[in-house]
């Protein structure tokens, strides 16, 4: 191989061809140190983000959600029941599928007893509870709340074509009431229409058997039990609500709501964000409608 003849120096230095190279080579050295002077900085991935892209905070992982475990009953029916092909069905499940289909994620919804919804959801067995759960301090105590979806009025029914009565404290402080023991309707009624007779009976359905059979005036209950009751064959067209709703959240509850984990702020986010979107879309209240018909407030 040929040895490459350097051009020969003259007195003043290097000729100015040769000048040239020393020049490149010099600002290419600097350029390669200013790089790995950048990369040893800024060691992430230097491209721009999407235009529109929120900047990303320190430490922040956006996970996407495959699929959202939802648990609920199969013995409340219409919000959640086994149907005549055994499968289980209800405002509450195809609401969860509604919110899963605006998630855009798969969705799983199971049916346990009541007792044991909490608990698992604790467990980490479940994402939430979609079931009929009021907004109480005490259950706040234990899971935290998506934003409420439905409510459940307190109502008065008494028998179609009976004396009109004033339903008020002082209108109805001689009459008859029938209403189920232990329950936040009979604490209601004592604390705020303690001069009417009061007739505490076991069960829902002992207070309606009194009713027909004219042992009491009136039943107070919950309302969309008492409207499906009257609208339904067992009534037989006996009765109709008296009254407006009932809606005292102190014995009645803040609203129903989803049950999640505390401390899921992105969970919470999403379910409420997709609750949003279907009342704004009217896909809300076209199941509220298909399963409840009937007027409760």
């Amino acid at each position: 191989m040929p040895m490459l003849k350097l051009p020969p120096r003259s007195k003043d230095g290097p000729p100015p061809r040769w000048n040239w190279f020393i020049f490149a080579a010099a600002v290419l050295a600097l350029a390669l140190g200013f790089l790995a002077m950048l990369s040893t900085a800024y060691p992430q991935n230097l491209k721009d983000p999407p235009k529109g892209a929120a900047p990303a905070k320190d430490n922040e992982r956006v996970t996407r959600r495959s699929m959202v475990r939802f648990l609920t009953t199969a013995d409340f029916p219409p919000f959640n029941y086994i149907d005549e092909d055994g499968v289980l069905t209800g405002f509450h499940v195809d609401l969860a599928r509604a919110i899963c289909m605006e998630l855009g994620t798969q969705c799983d919804v199971t049916a346990r007893p009541w007792e044991d919804l909490l608990p698992a959801l604790a467990r980490g067995q479940s994402d939430a509870v979609i079931a009929g759960h009021m907004v109480s301090a005490r259950a706040m105590s234990m899971v935290d709340f998506t934003d409420r979806y439905f409510f459940t009025p307190g109502r008065f029914v008494g028998r179609r074509g009976a004396a009109e009565l004033e339903i008020t404290p002082g209108g109805l402080s001689s009459a008859r009431i029938g209403v189920a023991k232990g329950t936040t309707h009979e604490a209601y009624l004592q604390a705020f229409f303690p001069d009417s007779a009061i007739l505490s009976l076991e069960t829902q359905e002992l207070t309606r058997d009194a009713l027909l059979g004219s042992k009491v005036d009136l039943v107070f209950g919950d309302g969309i039990g008492l409207v499906l009751w009257i609208n339904g064959e067992s009534s037989k067209a006996c009765c109709e609500l008296k009254g407006g709703p009932y809606l005292e959240p102190k014995y009645f509850g803040d609203g129903i709501a989803m049950a999640i984990p505390k401390n899921d702020a992105q969970l919470k986010s999403e379910l409420n964000a997709s609750l949003r979107k279907l009342r704004a879309s009217g896909r809300f209240e076209e199941l509220v409608l298909r399963y409840f018909p009937y007027r409760v407030f």
